[in-house]
């Protein structure tokens, strides 16, 4: 191993700020609380009509989810498996609507529930993208992406941070991990701002770090393999809508929002955070200091990039080339990079790291979400917002402003978009399908709807990517919020503007004849 070059620290993953031991006790002990009365509050309230006991259940165990996850009463992979014991047992001693006389479920057919999520093909994607991001940092494929793309950027801090941007965006198409994409090129900006010479808390340091961060957010929006709340969405329409949306429909449905939003990041960023010099001294040989220390391109590091790009290839041409679906094709690349020889990497290093609370986390939220369709309760929940808020006959455009509106708000309270989606996206598509709207596209209103589950720009707590940026103490969390409003605030007038336009013309919204 080369020794690092005194002008080239080595760069590590930012260490997050962690909050006084005692308040996080008082905030964790306080949601825990919450979380169990507004269970048992659930439970015990009168039976409503049209409300199955089993759907009172789950809209019960969805009351304790949705505080534990706001509050972040229990770490998540924790919430997950705790979740999964209450709609056991909860689900367990009700009445089965699929039964004759009402007999009891059973704990057979709950553990069924609980479980449902597990068998879903959005899960196993959702495993699969970690390992791709494990490969990546196992060979160091991502970080040298990121170095060839910013060495050919000149040192004027504008173009620097264009280069970070685009560096973000690549790194959407080949890591389908929003928090891998922000962990790999954090610590790289980091890296340059030392080297640089630049002071750690300038406006400079900050607008690249936020940056980074959001931009990563954008493109959830563009890719359907960006990020795992978007096969929430995917696992639900498949069973519940029996129908897919392919990468490439995702992509011409997305990618133009996402592009146009990227350039709104950057004329709002670099005016709202304005670096303080318009060059850095030395900064491209910095760059390329960096990208000689880590040397020649292994042969690791080709093999990956030729998978990755063979599933790219894969994913662009679902439906058009072939019928192999995502899921299908990423797990037959993870087959050939745990391959001896052929491999990149073996199954002990890529289990260094890797986030299996993540996905258990996930195929319990979709557990949540099967099961309050199946009991129910996600229908009911839906009667009661489309004829509160009188959607019946609203168009699909007040629809989607209405329920968007909705979820940014909703946003503020979660720190995790896979959380948002798993408790959200069922009860909307209940609300789609129970609304009277002429020719309503209740698949594609699903997709537009789950774009605005990536809409995490205001708070630093609202996604992980936004925690490994904060960590790294270069802004301010009012930095974060100020920027973070008013790219909401550009987001929100892109999606009026595309609601009205784009997305009518390409049929998402409502069904042509």
């Amino acid at each position: 191993m080369k020794p690092a070059s005194p002008l080239v620290p080595v760069l590590v993953p930012p260490v997050l700020p962690v909050p006084p031991a005692s308040g996080r006790h008082v905030v964790r002990t306080v949601g825990l609380f919450l979380a169990v009365a507004a269970l048992l509050a659930v439970l015990w309230m009168p039976t409503s009509q049209g409300l199955p006991p089993a759907g009172q259940a789950m809209l019960a165990i969805l009351a304790f989810a949705v505080i534990v996850w706001m509050t972040e009463a229990l770490d998540y992979a924790v919430s997950a498996v705790v979740i999964g014991a209450l709609m056991i047992f909860l689900l367990a001693a009700v009445p089965d609507a699929a039964r004759p006389a009402g007999e009891a479920m059973g704990t057979g057919a709950a553990l069924g529930l609980a479980l449902s999520g597990f068998s879903n093909s959005a899960v196993a994607l959702v495993a699969a993208a970690c390992f791709i991001a494990a490969a990546m940092t196992a060979t160091g494929l991502d970080r040298r992406i990121a170095l060839l793309v910013l060495s050919r950027v000149d040192a004027r801090t504008n173009h620097i941070v264009i280069g970070a941007m685009g560096v973000g965006f690549l790194l959407s198409f080949i890591v389908p991990s929003t928090t891998a994409r922000v962990a790999c090129l954090v610590p790289i900006m980091m890296g340059f701002i030392l080297a640089f010479q630049v002071d750690k808390r300038s406006r400079f340091a900050g607008l690249l770090v936020i940056t980074a961060a959001q931009t990563a957010s954008v493109w959830n929006v563009g890719i359907k393999t960006a990020a795992a709340q978007n096969m929430v969405a995917i696992g639900f329409i498949e069973k519940q809508l029996q129908t897919s949306i392919t990468w490439l429909e995702w992509f011409i449905a997305g990618a133009p929002f996402s592009a146009l939003l990227s350039i709104a990041v950057y004329f709002i960023m670099t005016r709202m955070m304005k670096p303080e010099m318009k060059e850095i001294a030395g900064g491209q040989a910095t760059i390329r200091r960096q990208l000689d220390l880590i040397g020649k391109t292994s042969s690791r590091e080709w093999k990956l990039l030729a998978i990755v790009l063979a599933l790219l290839g894969f994913w662009a041409t679902e439906k058009v080339l072939h019928d192999f679906d995502t899921s299908s094709t990423t797990i037959a690349a993870i087959a050939l990079m745990l391959l001896p020889r052929l491999g990149v990497m073996d199954w002990k290093e890529s289990q260094r790291g890797f986030p299996w609370g993540t996905v258990v986390l996930f195929a319990v939220g979709i557990s949540i979400g099967t099961a309050l369709l199946k009991t129910q309760a996600a229908g009911w929940l839906a009667h009661l917002i489309v004829q509160n808020l009188g959607l019946q006959q609203a168009s699909a455009f007040a629809i989607l402003m209405l329920l968007s509106l909705f979820l940014i708000v909703i946003h503020l309270g979660f720190a995790s978009a896979t959380a948002l989606a798993s408790t959200m996206i069922p009860i909307i598509m209940s609300v789609l399908l129970a609304v009277q709207t002429p020719g309503i596209n209740v698949v594609g209103m699903t997709m537009l709807l789950q774009f605005v589950v990536s809409f995490g720009f205001i708070l630093p707590v609202n996604a992980p990517q936004n925690m490994i940026a904060y960590g790294t103490g270069t802004f301010d969390a009012r930095d974060f919020v100020r920027t973070g409003i008013a790219i909401t605030l550009a987001a929100t007038a892109l999606l009026v503007l595309f609601s009205l336009t784009y997305w009518p013309w390409m049929g998402y919204m409502t069904k042509t004849a």
